[in-house]
């Protein structure tokens, strides 16, 4: 359907591509992937027409028609959701305004018969021409696709002007979906989409009967949904008949046998000039040496294959927390008449790495912003935890940033032990080479200032992080340096995304937000998934079977909450003078913190050293105080440890 033959695209003095080609044909479904600033997005709006070739062309079969959804500028008004989709049926609308048109014609006094029988026929051709459209089940169609991304039904008549940037995106997703295009051009797709509707998505792709060629930073979804991969690396195509994770394996391999073919060669090459070196002012030899010098003019050599710059870096050490890192009690939510959520009572504890999941709009970045201090709520209570230092990253704060400051000067003014080498390696991950780390705040776009954001975050020394949809303006190898730092943090974390692939080895615990509640599952994402389906299979089934048999029920009800009370009694027993123990060391802690603050802002003062009686003083007092807290911090964390132990046989 499409040819891309022999294409350059030039920015400037840089390629990003010469002389290359690939061909989409009927029935191709193909990830296109490749680190940021490869061309990616270019390529798209090369095939769109938006841009313009250097040289070579693009041939696309006269009838094929083309959906090209962008990653970002999307924004719809003038008329209601259902409106704006529905309009997408361009043929349909078409006809029925023919049709209307007709129909007006026909009611005209004073026409001909044979105007009227003409008329009829073309009225005729018009509705043959709807019923092979299918037009009487389309706004069932829009309907299904519009509430599959997660609009509500409420929603179909509100005008397309007040909804967000990521529902603009879902609505121009609706609209190239429901056209039905030969060929699907989609760029970061997932981005601003929920679980649910991502689950929609995936499955409505995967049946879906054009070609499609897509960017995301989503491994799982362009995974399911993909049987080619186009990478695009060092101003070359390369596609693999396969999915991504196929392609990785046979990428790996493959660049595994380029090294050793290059290293033959090299081989080879020097053994040549060596023979050529030696002999060269021999006259008997020289026949032999003309011969190796053509040899060697003639070798094309083998390219080692670039590797991308990467890096693994962790979290600063961070101090231990407290047991309890948060506890929210009753916590609700409302906008003026809006309720969000009400009644949400949830506890992290350290070490806790919780995934927030749930339709978009039902409070999880409302719930975020609660836990870390961001946002009040409506009623309820949000206590912190001892010795808890928290970390906030979402796209407000990306905003909040210094603006007159550079890249690299905001990760310095973090106090990382880090040098600028290793900042600019860093900053390098999240996708800022060479002199853009020298650009101000002020200049970045959105997404750009999310990265710093979050290459920020990297560098806290925070015990407790809080994200809200890190990944969205993440490549895939950004992605994989978030996910590989936030799977070594030692501290506790909470995260909002959708992404399933970056979630799966981070989170051992979900909680799920919709419908005003939150409901915690004590495992990882795929035990979440798992869950999920269980209870859509299995819907009021355990309600039935209790009723079946609702006098044993009841004595198994009041006998549980009978052990369970007895378990609480045992606990407390078990805990209370620990737990007091505990409080009192955290009381005295705090006290020995707060007073050698003070002894530290004395010793900083210059005046105190003009009396070295009371400057020794001080500081034999400040360094007792400190070997006192080092102690009774490191008798807090043995008395912790036993807590958890006593508490772990009641569990």
């Amino acid at each position: 359907m499409i040819d891309i033959l022999q294409i350059s695209l030039q920015f400037g003095a840089k390629y990003l591509y010469r002389d290359v080609s690939f061909k989409i044909n009927s029935g191709d479904k193909i990830a296109l992937v490749g680190a940021n600033g490869t061309g990616k997005t270019s390529l798209l709006r090369l095939i769109t027409g938006q841009l313009s070739p250097e040289s070579g062309k693009i041939q696309k079969a006269k009838s094929a028609t083309i959906g090209y959804l962008p990653q970002e500028n999307i924004v719809h008004k003038g008329k209601s959701l259902i409106d704006e989709v529905s309009s997408a049926l361009t043929d349909i609308t078409f006809l029925r305004d023919k049709e209307d048109e007709i129909s007006d014609a026909l009611n005209k006094k004073g026409i001909s018969d044979e105007e009227r029988d003409d008329l009829i026929n073309q009225l005729g051709e018009v509705h043959h021409r709807l019923e092979d459209l299918d037009s009487f089940s389309s706004e069932a169609k829009v309907k299904k696709i519009i509430m599959g991304l997660g609009f509500k039904e409420k929603e179909f008549e509100k005008p397309t002007v007040q909804f967000s940037g990521g529902w603009q995106m879902r609505i121009a997703l609706a609209k190239i979906l429901i056209s039905q295009n030969d060929i699907l051009l989609l760029d970061e797709p997932t981005n601003h989409l929920d679980l649910d509707s991502l689950k929609w998505l995936t499955k409505f792709l995967k049946s879906y009967k054009g070609a499609i060629l897509t960017v995301s930073h989503d491994k799982s979804f362009i995974n399911e949904i993909t049987n080619k991969t186009l990478e695009l690396f060092a101003g070359k195509f390369y596609l693999f008949n396969g999915t991504y994770n196929a392609y990785l394996n046979y990428k790996t391999e493959r660049d595994q046998l380029n090294i050793n073919l290059a290293e033959q060669q090299v081989k080879k090459i020097k053994e040549t000039e060596k023979f050529i070196e030696r002999f060269r002012y021999k006259s008997s030899k020289a026949k032999q040496v003309q011969s190796r010098i053509k040899q060697l003019e003639k070798i094309e050599k083998i390219e080692l294959p670039e590797t991308e710059k990467s890096i693994s870096i962790k979290f600063p050490e961070v101090q231990k927390s407290g047991k309890t890192v948060a506890e929210l009690k009753s916590i609700s939510k409302s906008f003026d008449d809006l309720l969000v959520f009400k009644n949400i009572d949830l506890q992290i504890n350290r070490g806790d790495k919780i995934a927030f999941v749930g339709p978009n709009g039902a409070g999880k970045t409302t719930l975020s912003k609660i836990i870390a201090g961001k946002l009040a709520p409506t009623s309820g209570i949000n206590e912190k935890g001892y010795n808890v230092f928290t970390s906030y990253y979402s796209q407000d704060v990306a905003d909040e940033m210094n603006k007159d400051m550079t890249i690299i000067e905001t990760l310095e003014n973090m106090g990382s032990e880090l040098t600028q080498n290793q900042l600019r390696t860093l900053l390098g991950s999240f996708l800022f080479g060479g002199d853009d780390i020298y650009k101000k705040i002020s200049v970045l776009s959105g997404g750009e200032k999310s990265r710093v954001a979050l290459a920020k975050i990297l560098l806290t020394k925070s015990n407790f992080i809080i994200l809200d949809e890190p990944t969205n303006h993440l490549d895939i190898s950004s992605s994989q340096l978030l996910q590989s730092a936030l799977i070594n943090f030692s501290g506790s974390l909470v995260i909002v995304s959708h992404d399933v692939d970056f979630l799966r080895p981070i989170a051992n615990k979900v909680l799920d937000i919709r419908d005003e509640r939150a409901n915690l599952y004590e495992g990882d994402i795929d035990y979440y998934i798992w869950k999920k389906e269980e209870e859509l299979n299995n819907k009021n089934s355990f309600e039935k079977r209790f009723k079946k048999n609702k006098p044993g029920n009841t004595q198994s009800k009041k006998e549980l909450k009978r052990i369970e009370a007895e378990n609480r009694r045992l606990r407390f027993q078990a805990t209370k003078d620990l737990t007091s123990e505990i409080k009192n060391l955290e009381n005295r802690i705090s006290e020995l913190e707060t007073k050698e603050t003070g002894l530290e802002k004395k010793l900083l003062d210059s005046n105190l050293y003009n009396d070295q009686e009371i400057s020794i003083k001080i500081n034999l007092e400040y360094n007792k105080t400190k070997e006192e807290l080092k102690k009774l911090l490191s008798v807090w964390e043995d008395k912790q440890e036993e807590l958890n132990e006593i508490e772990s046989k009641f569990s």
